[in-house]
């Protein structure tokens, strides 16, 4: 089953160096659906596997320079502690503490794949909208009071179910910052990424839904998968990959909700 796991975490990776798209949208209803694993263990081991590989790319984009490090840390001022307060929720207000949120969890997965997918299709008007309506130059403390709240959404929604902080991160940066370049808002994005996944992925950990072995064993696939994604993706037109994409999320996300 260990080999099983490199497997699924190197074709989870190739998708993402394909895509752009964040392994939480791929890897914990893969690991919920097809391998059985029980929801809180998926999202507590998806959580540090994501503020592991997500490193790398921060100080990739932290040397390149395209990390605007006060837009990470209006983030991450909303979400760490929304992280906390919904892991300690959970644990002293869910039957039987995470373990019995399954239900909860498998919901609020599906939920947010579907947002996910919206976001993958729509960007790029969510984009063009903020720019006809805000302009380039949006409101400095009232944008910076909707990026912690959009920090504080973020938290919420990835302790839950560990996506969110990839796709719809993207998406709302896009929003609420049009005239900001796209690969600084990737980089802002990643880098906020990995405190917050890092502190909920903790969380799980103590609230013991962490499985070690299998965090290894995916690691250990995704790396050369992302690598082999990442040289492909020059290959394959956006256009074809994105809606595909986007149909598979639509499609496991009713999955998880119905289920």
């Amino acid at each position: 089953m260990d080999f099983a796991y490199t497997v699924a975490g190197f074709a989870v990776g190739a998708i993402v160096g394909l895509t752009g798209v964040g392994g939480g949208s791929l890897m914990t209803p893969l690991l919920v659906l097809l391998f059985g694993i029980h929801p809180a263990v998926a999202v507590g081991t998806d959580l540090l596997y994501a503020a592991i590989t997500k490193g790398g790319g921060t100080l990739a984009h932290g040397l390149k320079g395209t990390v605007d490090w006060q837009i990470t840390r209006h983030l991450a001022s909303g979400s760490i502690p929304a992280a906390i307060i919904t892991l300690l929720a959970l644990h002293h207000f869910a039957p039987g503490g995470i373990g019995g949120a399954a239900s909860l969890i498998k919901v609020a997965l599906g939920v947010a794949l579907l947002l996910t997918a919206v976001a993958i299709i729509c960007r790029a008007r969510i984009q063009a909208y903020a720019r006809r309506h805000f302009g380039d130059t949006p409101n400095p403390q009232r944008t910076a009071r909707l990026t912690v709240l959009t920090g504080a959404i973020l938290g919420v929604l990835v302790s839950i179910s560990s996506v969110g902080a990839g796709a719809l991160g993207v998406t709302a940066l896009f929003f609420l910052y049009p005239a900001i370049p796209t690969r600084r808002i990737v980089g802002s994005d990643i880098a906020h990424a990995v405190p917050l996944t890092a502190v909920a992925g903790i969380g799980h950990w103590l609230l013991g839904s962490v499985d070690w072995s299998l965090l290894g064993s995916l690691i250990i696939g995704s790396l050369p998968g992302i690598w082999l994604g990442t040289h492909v993706s020059t290959r394959i037109p956006d256009r074809v990959l994105r809606p595909i994409l986007s149909l598979m999320l639509v499609v496991v996300g009713v999955k998880l909700i119905s289920s």
